[in-house]
């Protein structure tokens, strides 16, 4: 599992302990985070990094109102149509085969740490190679 130094990563999630939990996590493994706690949030960031692609996308699937996780992932496959994008999602993981992003991945809640970091690892490598 390699990751490249300044690999940026955007996490959108609205429940702040999750939020930390993901943060950490992937900070620890190397990634630098850009963290979006809601869809606003999330669209300025893909937006701002239009120039500087992102190295991957952790997106919650349930974000209140407005744009889901779903949405968020289509709108930057728009800016970066390779981009690494891992869900997570309590309640919506059946529905990933319906409308997830192509090579993309769902990890349910309750998920281990380590669950996204590899997903979100794979993903980047597997990009990395396909390019």
């Amino acid at each position: 599992m390699t990751v490249e130094p300044e690999q940026s990563v955007l996490v959108v999630e609205d429940d702040v302990l999750v939020q930390e939990l993901l943060c950490v996590s992937l900070a620890d493994a190397g990634f630098r985070l850009e963290l979006a706690g809601n869809e606003q949030q999330a669209v300025a960031a893909l937006e701002a990094h239009r120039a500087q692609p992102l190295a991957g996308l952790v997106t919650d699937v349930n974000l209140g109102r407005g744009r889901t996780g779903w949405d968020i992932a289509q709108l930057a496959r728009e800016f970066n149509p390779h981009l690494p994008v891992v869900y997570v999602s309590g309640d919506s993981a059946h529905a990933w085969a319906a409308r997830g992003v192509p090579r993309s991945t769902m990890i349910p809640k309750p998920f281990v740490p380590a669950q996204i970091v590899m997903a979100l690892t794979l993903l980047i490598n597997k990009a990395g190679a396909d390019e």
